[in-house]
């Protein structure tokens, strides 16, 4: 199978490896377009290999705001606490290097002062309907680490969050958010406060958001008790103050590593027309619940 190294790709100023509904594009600036049929995602490898943009058709799902933190997708080593605040640099802003082999984008980081390097794999499943994302952190430390991966996705505050959970607790001295349990499943119809607020809860491996006729839902490993990073998830939810946005979180399980050792976790991402209402209903938890079985 060709690889087609960056340089080339830079040179480029539109080109594609199709396969059927499948496409990789490379535009311009370090960023490449994702294409499963009318659902496509923006990956910005110049700025830490965040997803920037999924949408359908045109309609976008994730938020679009100019402030650092605010808006994309991006992925951090869990826990925080080894870190604190800000993200470190060689996983959130620094570049990472892009290789398009066949119908697969490929994005390499820095190895960070914590000797972790992220590798971040997006392919595509067209019987599917999925984009499909595989996280590879690897130690190059030379010391034995545990660590997790971790996800966070930022959407519009509006619609619904919503995952199958008996209960969520309030996370990182936050206040906690205003869930409710009914219907199968914990919703949380987003709402604006003047304080941080965040939650972390046990789920069954998917989470979804439902608002502008949109249907976004992620799929990933469902943890079991005690799998989660300490005073972490497996699924999580932080609502910034005001009525600007939410970051919707998932977390693998966590990992020792041997010096030279790897952890891979895959997320699964889907698009679709929302059927009915952005509201907790029976209807919308089958719709959510069939693309992630």
């Amino acid at each position: 199978m060709k690889k087609i190294l960056l340089p080339l790709l830079a040179a480029l100023s539109l080109g594609c490896c199709t396969l059927a509904a499948q496409t990789i594009t490379p535009l311009e600036d370090g960023k490449y377009d994702i294409n499963a049929g009318d659902v496509t995602m923006t990956v910005d490898a110049a700025h830490g290999g965040k997803i920037v943009s999924f949408r359908l058709g045109e309609a976008e799902v994730l938020n679009q705001g100019r402030m650092p933190n605010s808006f994309g997708s991006t992925f951090w080593t869990s826990p925080q606490r080894e870190w604190n605040w800000p993200p470190v640099a060689e996983y959130d802003t620094k570049p990472f290097q892009a290789e398009v082999n066949g119908f697969t984008l490929l994005l390499t980081g820095e190895k960070s002062r914590f000797g972790y390097r992220i590798r971040k794999v997006f392919n595509t499943d067209p019987k599917d309907g999925a984009i499909v994302i595989t996280y590879t952190i690897a130690n190059e430390s030379g010391e034995v680490r545990q660590v997790a991966p971790w996800e966070i996705s930022r959407v519009p505050n509006g619609g619904v969050l919503f995952f199958q959970a008996k209960a969520v607790e309030p996370a990182n001295n936050m206040e906690g958010l205003p869930f409710i349990f009914e219907k199968g499943a914990a919703w949380y119809v987003m709402d604006e406060a003047r304080v941080n607020r965040k939650i972390n809860a046990d789920g069954t491996g998917w989470l979804a958001f439902a608002d502008n006729g949109l249907l976004f839902v992620k799929k990933f490993q469902d943890l079991k008790e005690g799998e989660a990073a300490p005073a972490e998830a497996e699924i999580q939810a932080y609502a910034n103050p005001g009525k600007t946005f939410v970051e919707i979180e998932e977390q693998g399980a966590y990992t020792t590593l041997q010096p030279g050792e790897e952890l891979h976790w895959t997320v699964r991402w889907y698009l679709v027309p929302l059927k009915g209402d952005p509201a907790p209903s029976r209807k919308l938890l089958r719709q959510a619940r069939k693309l992630a079985r």
